[in-house]
């Protein structure tokens, strides 16, 4: 099935992101629904393997276990048990500091590792000085779990979360994890003004003229390492997109993967959907307060379907920017796609309005620049 703009839509989504907890050992700074999942009770273990079930007569590929933190939970193995006998693959997505000869035991068990994509762990600092302003009192045991999934060879992807705590520690960030630790590739995104973590925002969230700093760093650092640091939100995806703008409405031609001069930004929508701890369906995890159903009374196919604010983030790729409320006369507008529908609801409690943290034309104002690419 297409959309209006040709985009691929699955009759039933790919992927499924599941908060198996909201309960976590840690209190992370710019973590930006903590509270808000706590409010939320955790399913009952049968609850979940029921669900799995769906799961696999909707044809799902593969789930992505989150929470909270996902090894709080004492049935988790149980749970993994469960997604791999209903035939699907799955992710973890922890803090590491939880991993230790047990859990590394219990993962080797049955066709655990056998079906397990990676285990992501959060690394924000090269040392416990910088690591625990963001992510208090961890850095000694999320580095341990880190190197204990590394020393057994386990699948293991690591994300670092850019903010004013660890802005200047990112060249040694990347030197201990591609140089010291030998990974292939770390990701990385940004600390957002979003849900709970907007307590934090002026602790932790880059001003405008420090996401240039960090866009100048990043750009440097993926020279350096080429093809080793990724990104689909923050300082390093925003050095591609401006250029690509910048080029585009020079007239040159560009081959993207989304359309300019729409609110075409997010493609998650179309093959992929969220499960809050207590089973609210939701599109995704930045959007948790859009509650669509729950999997214990409503249809997570029919949801998928037919549900009309599924319908009305997908349509978002028809409305053309110069249609958008705030950007009718931005000199952008033709070359822009809005980005994140999750930060432009926080933002502004329109998931249709365009994503103010990565306005090209408020980040050239504010750094008194006219060309992104000249300044970085």
């Amino acid at each position: 099935m297409k959309s209006s703009q040709g985009y691929s839509f699955k009759n039933t989504p790919k992927s499924v992101s599941i908060s198996i907890t909201g309960a976590c050992n840690l209190r992370c700074k710019y973590c930006f629904y903590n509270n808000e999942m706590e409010q939320l009770r955790d399913l009952k273990t049968d609850q979940w393997l029921v669900f799995f079930k769906t799961l696999a007569e909707l044809s799902v590929m593969d789930v992505s276990l989150t929470g909270g933190e996902v090894f709080t939970r004492k049935d988790l193995f149980e749970l993994i048990d469960g997604v791999i006998a209903n035939r699907m693959r799955y992710n973890l997505l922890s803090n590491g500091t939880l991993v230790d000869a047990q859990v590394i035991e219990r993962l080797s068990q049955g066709k655990r590792r056998q079906r397990l994509d990676y285990i992501q762990i959060s690394i924000d600092g090269a040392s416990a000085a910088v690591h625990n302003l963001s992510r208090p009192d961890s850095f000694d045991g999320a580095l341990r779990g880190l190197k204990l999934l590394l020393k057994h060879h386990f699948p293991v992807a690591v994300r670092v979360t850019i903010n004013k705590h660890n802005l200047q520690d990112l060249d040694k960030i990347a030197a201990m994890l591609l140089d010291e630790l030998a990974l292939p590739a770390f990701g990385c995104n940004e600390a957002m003004p979003i849900g709970s973590g907007c307590r934090s925002d002026q602790e932790v969230s880059l001003s405008q003229q420090e996401k240039l700093e960090a866009m100048r760093i990043m750009k440097r650092l993926a020279q350096r390492y080429p093809g080793r640091i990724t990104a689909s939100a923050g300082p390093l995806a925003k050095v591609k997109m401006y250029d690509e703008m910048e080029r585009a409405r020079a007239g040159e031609e560009i081959q993207l993967g989304w359309q300019m001069g729409y609110l075409s930004a997010c493609g998650c929508i179309y093959q992929k959907i969220d499960i809050l701890q207590d089973g609210s369906i939701v599109p995704c995890c930045m959007l948790p307060e859009l509650k669509l159903g729950n999997i214990l009374s409503d249809s997570l196919l029919d949801i998928w379907q037919n549900h009309p604010t599924l319908d009305a983030l997908r349509n978002r790729r028809s409305v053309p920017m110069a249609e958008v409320k705030g950007c009718q006369t931005c000199e952008w507008n033709e070359v822009c796609n809005g980005s994140c529908p999750g930060m432009a609801h926080q933002l502004t409690g329109d998931f249709n309005r365009a994503n103010p943290e990565d306005c090209i034309r408020l980040f050239l104002k504010e750094n008194g620049i006219e060309r992104i690419q000249d300044a970085i």
